[in-house]
């Protein structure tokens, strides 16, 4: 599939489903939003994938909880680790998903057993779940790969490494 990622055609070869994959693989990203007076902030975050959405939780008070509904929207960016034991003697970054979501803050309380939430009790100690706000993300428009679906080597050429897939 031949898509134009920033100045470039990309030929990136990826579905939709291929980047969920690598999604639902992970569990670190950085979440990036505008704070009321504008500011730009950004943080790393521990989270969940299911059902094409990705959960978070954060502290009650945390600027996240804070900040986020302000607008509904933030920018997300999930790193993928490549390289292995390479990644220790070269110097390899990162492959990376970055994508824009609509951001939903869910009140303190609201984890329903059994929900796609429910499973960071996997990730964050109870006594913090208990308390928390729990953001649900929704990506929207494209997911802008970087790494993703290519070997090492092609991660030298920026226009061969970017990828641009529809979310949905």
């Amino acid at each position: 599939m031949v898509e134009t990622h920033g100045p470039a055609t990309v030929d990136s070869g990826l579905a939709g489903e291929q980047v969920w994959r690598q999604i639902a693989k992970r569990s670190f990203a950085v979440l990036s939003y505008v704070t009321p007076a504008g500011e730009p902030r950004s943080s790393g975050v521990v989270y969940t994938a299911a059902r094409h959405r990705l959960y978070v939780a954060v502290a009650p008070e945390s600027w996240k909880a804070l900040h986020i509904p302000a607008t509904g929207q933030i920018a997300v960016t999930i790193p993928v680790r490549r390289g292995g034991l390479l990644s220790l003697l070269l110097p390899i970054p990162p492959a990376t998903i970055s994508f824009h979501a609509r951001a939903v803050v869910h009140p303190r309380g609201s984890l329903a057993v059994g929900s796609p939430a429910s499973e960071l009790a996997a990730l964050v100690p109870a006594e913090r779940l208990a308390n928390c706000r729990i953001v649900e993300i929704f990506p929207e428009g494209y997911f802008l790969t970087y790494g993703i679906g290519t070997s090492l080597r092609a991660m030298r050429d920026p226009a061969a490494a970017r990828g641009r897939v529809p979310t949905t």
